[in-house]
């Protein structure tokens, strides 16, 4: 890639970081204060309105930072939105997000993406390979399909910080198991990535575990140990009557 010998990627950092949509005075963050190191997968938990997708557009540069800062020191970032929008065009032009050279897509950096998201096997199964049309808004594909391929514009040109907003959301268990096989291999070439999911899956290959509550983070660290913080402590056993 573009890195140079000494691996110049830097952490992700935000001191206090306040997030609002745009144009909106209210903020969804309130004040979050986070390190993401290179080659980590920190995983995401929280309920429905708890800022999760706020914070996955912050990282991605999609909505401003209203307050605090968010140091990502001009990384390559690949951002998979939750509503997955495909447009209307071939499979190979919606991974390369229509850049092209010359009027055609690179190639090569199309199908490094799609074996990353582990999609290439997948797309040689369709009627005209890479060169199949996806339909209106994808229509033709499935709500699994769409969203493999979405995953693979966002590893398109090996980002260096990956943010994932619930990304296993329409995957049945052969592309679950095609995400955490692509997740490992993101890590291992010094990805920064950031998952936000429902399921539990990923929580296996996690180093750090979040879990945002109201624009706040009510638990963050190790996964295991704060893991160890969301189990209700088990209630002391009760004298028996003698």
């Amino acid at each position: 890639g573009a890195q140079d010998a000494s691996g110049a990627r830097g952490p992700v950092v935000a001191r206090r970081l306040r997030v609002a949509p745009p144009g909106r005075a209210q903020d969804i963050l309130h004040g979050l204060d986070f390190t993401l190191k290179p080659g980590t997968l920190t995983v995401v938990l929280g309920a429905s309105g708890s800022g999760k997708s706020t914070l996955a557009r912050a990282l991605a540069g999609a909505w401003p930072v209203t307050g605090g800062e968010l140091t990502t020191s001009r990384l390559r970032v690949g951002y998979l939105p939750q509503e997955t929008a495909l447009f209307t065009g071939t499979v190979a032009e919606n991974i390369a997000r229509f850049h092209t050279v010359n009027g055609k897509v690179d190639a090569p950096q199309v199908v490094a993406a799609a074996q990353a998201a582990g999609l290439h096997e997948m797309v040689l199964r369709l009627p005209k390979g890479y060169d199949t049309p996806v339909g209106e808004g994808g229509r033709s594909l499935s709500g699994g399909q769409r969203q493999r391929i979405a995953l693979a514009r966002a590893l398109y040109g090996e980002p260096d910080l990956v943010v994932l907003d619930e990304p296993n959301s329409h995957l049945d268990d052969a592309g679950e198991a095609a995400l955490l096989q692509t997740l490992r291999a993101l890590t291992a070439r010094g990805a920064t990535v950031l998952l936000i999911t429902h399921r539990v899956g990923a929580l296996g290959l996690a180093d750090q575990l979040w879990v945002l509550h109201e624009g706040r983070l009510r638990a963050q660290g190790p996964r295991d140990a704060v893991l160890a913080q969301l189990q209700p402590a088990s209630p002391a056993p009760q004298a028996l009557p003698v």
